[in-house]
This record gives C-alpha cells, sequence and structure tokens, in this order.
C-alpha cells in the first residue's frame, strides 16, 4: 500500500507560533535544520512519519488532530466555486486550486467566504427585483427575518445536536425498554411517561374542542388534548414533543445560549425547532436509526415502517445525522408547495438552493405532484458541474375528515454524487444523464434553456428580431 506524502505546511507554522518557537528553536527540538522546517512549512517537503510521531511526543500535541488533513474538502469547495460563471475567463487549473487550498487555507477560506456574500447578495437583489417588478418594492428587505435567523442557527450547527440525541436516546431507552417498537406499543410508552411521570391526561379529541389545534397542552387541567385526525406517526411525533417540552427544555437553553438572536421570535422559532428535532430523536434514537439507515441504504419507506414514522419524518431525520465520528450521509432536505413556496430546508450535503422559493423547473420535486405518493429519484447537475441524487415525494398535511383542509407538498432528499453508491435509489440510475438545473433563473447562466423564467443577472441582453431560437430570453452568450 503507498502511503500519502503528508504535507501540512500551515498547520506546522500555526503549531510553531502557538508554541512561541522560532524555526531554529523547532529544529533543535526536532534535530533537524532549521532550512528543513523552512521547507516543510512552505510544503516544499513532507512531514514524515517518524518526525510526525516526534512533534507529537516533543511538544505533548495530540497526533490525530496534527495529522488530520483537511485539506482535500477545501479544495472541492474551492475548485467548485472556481468554475462558477463569474471566473470563466479565467485559467485556473485544479492544480494549483489544490496548492493554494492546502498552503494557504486561509486564504482559500476567505475566498470561499466572499463568494458566498457574493451569491447571497445577488440573490438578495433578484429577489428585491422580483418585488419591485410585482409593485413590492416597498417592502423593507433589511428588516429582521426571525424564520432567516432560525435557519441560520441550525445550518450553522449542521442541523446536528449531540447533546439532544443522547438526552432523547436515554428517554427511549426507560420508555422502550424490552418491548417490541410496534406502533400501539410505542404509542402506550408515550402516554403512559406522560401520565405517570408528568400526571398529564391525555385525550384524544374532536379538534375543534381545542380550536382547530394538533396539540393542547391544558395547564389548569392537567391534561394533553391531540387532535383524533392526525394520523398515527403525527400522533406520536405530538405526544414526544409534548414530553420534550416537559423534560429537554433545560438542555435545549442550553443549546440556544450561543445563538445570535436579534429578537424573542427567532429565538423562539429556534426552540421550537430543537424540540421537533429532541422529538424525532426519541422516536428515531440516534445509533439505531443511523445502523438501519445503512442496513437499508437509506430506504426511507423501510425505515418509516421500522420506526412507525412518516416518510416526511424520516427523510428530515436522515439530514441529522452528522454527529463526528458517527457521521451517516450528508443529505439536503426541501419541502415546498404546488407554487414553489419553500417552508423548510435543511442543508447537510452542500446543496445552493433559492432561499426563498424560485428552485429550477427542471428539478423534478416540481414535478411530483403529478404522481402523488410515489417516489421518484433523479440525477442533477448543477452549472460547475457538480451532480447530486435527488428522491422527490409528495406528502400530505391536514384532512382526517371530508371537511378538513388538506395541504399538498412536495419533499425532496439529495445527496452528492460521492454518496450516491450507499443511496438504493442510485440503482440503475444513470449518472451521465443528469438532469441540468440552476440554483435559480437569475443566479443561472446556462445556455439554451426553454425553462427560463428571467434573464441571468450580469448577462447583456440580446433580443433579435430576425432569429427566434424558442428560448423565453436570449443573452450574451446564449
Amino acid at each position: 500500500m503507498v502511503r500519502k506524502a503528508l504535507f501540512m505546511g500551515p498547520r506546522l507554522k500555526r503549531v510553531r507560533r502557538d508554541l512561541g518557537l522560532t524555526q531554529a528553536n523547532m529544529a533543535a527540538d526536532l534535530e533537524i535544520s532549521p532550512s528543513y522546517v523552512a521547507l516543510m512549512e512552505r510544503n516544499q517537503r513532507p512531514v514524515t512519519a517518524d518526525l510526525l510521531l516526534k512533534l507529537a511526543s516533543t511538544y505533548k500535541i495530540d497526533i490525530a488532530s496534527l495529522a488530520d488533513d483537511d485539506s482535500e474538502g477545501l479544495t472541492k469547495r474551492l475548485q467548485a466555486t472556481l468554475k462558477q460563471p463569474i471566473f470563466a475567463d479565467i485559467d485556473l487549473p485544479a492544480l494549483d486550486s489544490a496548492d493554494i487550498a492546502t498552503s494557504y487555507p486561509g486564504f482559500a477560506e476567505a475566498l470561499l467566504r466572499l463568494h458566498t456574500a457574493f451569491t447571497e447578495e445577488q440573490m438578495a437583489h433578484a429577489q428585491r427585483r422580483e418585488m419591485a417588478s410585482s409593485g413590492l418594492g416597498s417592502v423593507d428587505m433589511a428588516a429582521t427575518d426571525p424564520v432567516g435567523e432560525a435557519r441560520a442557527f441550525l445550518a450553522a450547527r449542521r442541523n446536528c445536536f449531540p447533546a439532544l440525541d443522547d438526552h432523547a436516546a436515554d428517554v427511549a431507552q426507560e420508555l422502550a425498554g424490552d418491548r417490541p417498537r410496534e406502533e400501539s406499543v410505542w404509542t402506550d410508552a408515550l402516554v403512559e411517561r406522560l401520565t405517570r411521570r408528568h400526571g398529564q391526561k391525555v385525550r384524544f379529541t374532536d379538534p375543534d374542542l381545542i380550536l382547530g389545534s394538533l396539540r393542547w397542552h391544558d395547564r389548569h387541567r392537567e391534561q394533553v388534548l391531540i387532535s383524533n385526525r392526525l394520523d398515527h406517526p403525527g400522533r406520536r411525533f405530538q405526544l414526544a414533543l409534548q414530553i420534550g417540552l416537559l423534560e429537554a427544555r433545560d438542555i435545549i437553553a442550553t443549546q440556544l445560549a450561543d445563538g445570535r438572536f436579534s429578537g424573542e421570535n427567532a429565538r423562539r422559532l429556534a426552540s421550537r425547532a430543537l424540540t421537533g428535532y429532541w422529538a424525532a430523536a426519541l422516536l428515531m434514537p440516534y445509533r439505531p436509526f443511523l445502523r438501519a439507515a445503512r442496513q437499508t441504504r437509506h430506504d426511507v419507506e423501510t425505515l418509516s415502517r421500522r420506526f412507525a414514522a412518516s416518510f416526511e419524518q424520516v427523510a428530515h431525520r436522515l439530514t441529522t445525522m452528522g454527529r463526528p465520528g458517527e457521521e451517516g450521509v450528508p443529505f439536503f432536505f426541501l419541502r415546498l408547495d404546488r407554487a414553489g413556496n419553500v417552508s423548510k430546508r435543511l442543508d447537510g450535503a452542500g446543496f445552493p438552493f433559492a432561499r426563498t422559493g424560485g428552485s429550477c423547473p427542471l428539478w423534478n420535486v416540481h414535478g411530483v405532484f403529478e404522481t402523488p405518493g410515489r417516489i421518484r429519484p433523479q440525477w442533477l447537475e448543477l452549472p460547475e458541474g457538480e451532480k447530486f441524487l435527488s428522491i422527490a415525494r409528495t406528502v400530505e398535511a391536514g384532512g382526517g375528515a371530508w371537511d378538513s383542509p388538506r395541504a399538498v407538498r412536495s419533499v425532496a432528499l439529495a445527496c452528492s454524487a460521492e454518496h450516491a453508491g450507499h443511496v438504493i435509489y442510485s440503482d440503475g440510475m444513470d449518472e451521465g444523464a443528469a438532469t441540468p438545473i440552476g440554483v435559480a433563473c437569475r443566479l443561472c447562466h446556462r445556455p439554451h434553456c426553454i425553462a427560463r423564467s428571467a434573464p441571468p443577472i450580469g448577462r447583456e441582453m440580446r433580443p433579435d428580431d430576425n432569429r427566434d431560437t424558442g428560448v423565453p430570453f436570449a443573452f450574451a452568450g446564449d
């Protein structure tokens, strides 16, 4: 087996500076020449295994953290960014970007942050233009968005909270014991927990008696009322939510302590999201769920039956498998309605998407309304060449009676191509036949797209009276 040469110049330099050493000091400690230290710091010489061990023992450094090479992921992110149309006229060989990511990781990260800020501003600009054209230009786009703040809080933590997983798993173990995870048994265990531990009577009742709510905690009468129009997974989730509100309040408050919220509404929305996270972790404990996901190759329907949960609940839970050292496949989750309005998004796969809808109509997350209840897989390719495997299916909320309002939405779950082999829906799918999509029309520079609804920002319009290509908007390069 050929051992990969370890180039860790920036990390070695950072260690030396943190220790307050000169190159000569470090050379003397390691019994090598100062010039060799300088060469290693410039990535002109690799760090040998023996030297790595000597570094760790001499300076009492954890060898795992010292040898951990995160430059590969940074290189991939940098290369993907440099494939964007704005850099199209610049010669940027892949080897150069790899050298930059390895030798100057701080510079590479700074460039990535600048590009992220640029992209977000472009998206915001596109949204402002759409609002202005719709007569909504007076809306204050700079106003604080509590929903956006709560989503940013979750995204910054990759939608993974190990402390909540552990706490919920302990409660799940107390509830389950040696009993089988059957739907009726699991529901009875949740009801019993509320009754015996918290003195709360549980009643499944007509929603009209609880003002159309799904769940109402009547503290005065010490009872929890749950709509009898919910299906069984919905009832169990509401029971788990109530247990979380009673038992996980302190640990959730701890998780929220380091969040930066401009107001109480954003904090409450984040708290609700974490309570839902805890409830899902109770019904689908991290380690058993991750093990089952791997065994079934992330078959959402099989997992739904095994954990007595809904399709959406399982798809959502799959995005939370990011525990350090026990990571699952990083998934991206999106839920939207027929009009393209996004009501939920969770990103663990580095998947770009429009922040307030406007997703590419070529993505079948918009087409599954024609085949309700059926899972439709699709390979997607972004303009910079990244490929993702996606599945989409409709889900239904409400209902339960003839006169109850219903909402049909589309749910999508996607992962990058490098993880697709671990997902059963990739079987028989031709990656080479990936559908070319864009994040949003205003940000997509793909030429000759008949599905385009708006021209891209930053491209000169080229209307031509003498030629009709069938494309709604012609622009330079089209």
